[in-house]
């Protein structure tokens, strides 16, 4: 699917589902079609007979619906894909070769796949690799202490981009050879993604795995005729998302015959990364239209996050709390329980996530939803506030701003191998081959703890054909392209420390949800509080300067 094309259609829509939701079936698949979306004289559908038949033939490895892949599928599917490896590197060239790669372990993915996508590439290559694992509310912790000890003890790191601040900008980084940008196929990547993503000061030192968005996901069968929300249509604000969340309360799941929950907020902190989750709330009363900042006034780097916008969004998850409409324990539930033990399991019927909550639905063992599941991009607001004037505003149409969380994940060669040319080869060999189109395809289709973020990704016959069905598959990239192609989306700022940010934000919530600030107000000071100190430790002015370039001002 040519994005390009794709969000002109969208813009020209009257309802923001309508190209996606007014069809089912192969009506969706036709309605895509008559738009040149699916021609097979496109430059996404040609190229070469060989490259496509090792797409066809690693998306059917184990299939769609025929359970969670395996290590031994892992592994087939990076044997197919050394293409690039053997064009690049001579068999057994890195013999003798170490290599440390810290990642993460989430859910069984990430660390674990690239592992099983590495071994052919070690036996092909004769490198080796160790590897250190980390859960998700380790992370950042981790990173944070070895910069500032001086201790990295890795040579290639799964990274997003945020941290390229806390990186790149310390020199810890080793610039991507020439070599590399053309074997992965750089310009392949959403224009969002590109440059100055993945750079600093000009220089090149991200492989893209990732392409990090959050989307509105939520159950079909708690809407329609008779259904126990009582509404036709699946929320597209967030008033109407929590008037669900409160109408379902004490009836029955319609898929389970457990109890119905509505829209799932994690409210324990996961290492910072559970700050995405209130920020998707946020975002659609505080990203104005009119202003790329949201987070921070980027001439004083004074906080935003205590404004009234961001108040709204914390008082409305304090109101869910107060009329006891989540499911029990929900203060303990991390963004990892809302997916996975819950929305995937059966529990609630709305939920802001990543993009492995699509492929999950349909590929993963732990799913019991795949056939009840649709995609949106995430609610608006009927309000929006105007930080300029401090004014609230009541655009004609609900403001909408998707949440880019995160920037998604990159494979990064850190400076400990700059000096020595055959293991500094032999890093971004490995990187590339994490990295490459055929492989981030498969990735893109089965858990991974990644989603689409190539052009080439949003071809749907290649889903169907692997086993997708038009109108899932149609919805689900719909709701992907048109969040990375929004006019107003909210930008994750690549500063140093945003995660210093983000953690001690997580800390004050935590307190608010659980009663021990007088109010959402009081609540939003703490945090805003807490990262002017954040802010001044780092130095305001070279803050301001980096802030006001992440927003290309």
């Amino acid at each position: 699917m040519r994005l390009d094309v794709y969000n002109k259609l969208l813009q020209m829509q009257a309802s923001r589902r309508s190209i996606l939701k007014g069809a089912a079936g192969a009506g969706a698949v036709a309605a895509l079609g008559s738009a040149g979306l699916m021609n097979p004289m496109s430059p996404l559908m040609r190229g070469a007979s060989a490259q496509d038949s090792v797409r066809a033939e690693i998306l059917k490895i184990p299939g769609v619906g025929m359970g969670s892949p395996t290590d031994a599928d892992w592994q087939k599917v990076g044997e197919l894909c050394l293409a690039g490896t053997k064009e690049t590197v001579k068999e057994g060239e890195f013999a003798g070769v170490e290599l440390t790669f810290m990642g993460l372990n989430n859910q069984n993915l990430h660390n674990f796949l690239f592992r099983g996508f590495l071994k052919p590439w070690e036996a092909y290559t004769g490198a080796k690799i160790n590897w250190i694992d980390l859960a998700q509310a380790d992370y950042n912790p981790r990173l944070q202490q070895s910069i500032a000890t001086g201790t990295v003890d890795f040579d290639i790191i799964e990274m997003g981009a945020p941290f390229e601040g806390d990186t790149a900008s310390k020199g810890l980084l080793d610039e991507m050879p020439d070599w590399v940008k053309k074997l992965i196929d750089m310009d392949d990547y959403v224009n969002y993604l590109k440059a100055p993503v993945g750079t600093w000061d000009g220089k090149t030192y991200r492989v893209t795995v990732d392409g990090d968005c959050h989307t509105f996901a939520y159950r079909t069968d708690y809407f329609g005729e008779g259904s126990i929300s009582g509404m036709a249509d699946a929320p597209t604000t967030w008033d109407q998302v929590d008037e669900v969340t409160k109408k379902v309360k004490g009836e029955t799941d319609p898929l389970t015959g457990l109890d119905a929950y509505g829209f799932l907020d994690p409210l324990k902190g996961w290492g910072g990364f559970g700050f995405y989750f209130l920020e998707d709330r946020a975002s659609a009363y505080a990203k104005h239209p009119d202003n790329a900042a949201w987070l921070f006034d980027p001439e004083t780097m004074k906080p935003m996050v205590n404004n009234p916008a961001w108040v709204r969004a914390i008082q409305d998850v304090m109101d869910l709390i107060a009329a006891d409409v989540y499911p029990p324990d929900q203060i303990n539930a991390d963004p990892g329980t809302t997916a996975f033990q819950q929305f995937l399991a059966g529990t609630g019927s709305m939920i802001c996530w990543w993009g492995d909550v699509g492929s999950n639905a349909r590929t993963s063992d732990s799913s019991v939803v795949g056939d009840v599941v649709g995609f949106s991009i995430n609610p608006g607001a009927k309000q929006v506030y105007n930080a300029k004037t401090s004014e609230w505003e009541t655009p004609a149409e609900p403001n909408f701003a998707p949440n880019m969380a995160y920037l998604g994940w990159g494979v990064y060669v850190t400076s400990r191998v700059s000096g020595d040319e055959k293991k500094r080869k032999a890093a971004w060999s490995a990187a590339a081959h994490l990295g490459g189109k055929d492989l981030s395809l498969w990735c893109s289709a089965y858990p991974s703890g990644f989603q689409p973020y190539r052009n080439s990704h949003f071809n749907i016959e290649e889903w169907v054909e692997a086993g997708y069905d038009s109108e899932f598959i149609s919805d689900y990239l719909g709701s992907e392209a048109e969040s990375y192609n929004h006019p107003n989306a909210a930008i994750e700022p690549r500063i140093p420390g945003i995660f210093q940010y983000y953690s001690v934000a997580e800390d004050e919530l935590a307190k608010g949800f659980a009663g021990q600030y007088g109010s959402a107000q009081e609540t939003a000071d703490a945090i805003a509080a807490a990262w002017e100190k954040i802010t001044d430790q780092i130095g305001r002015e070279n803050q301001i300067k980096l802030y006001k370039a992440s927003l290309g001002m």
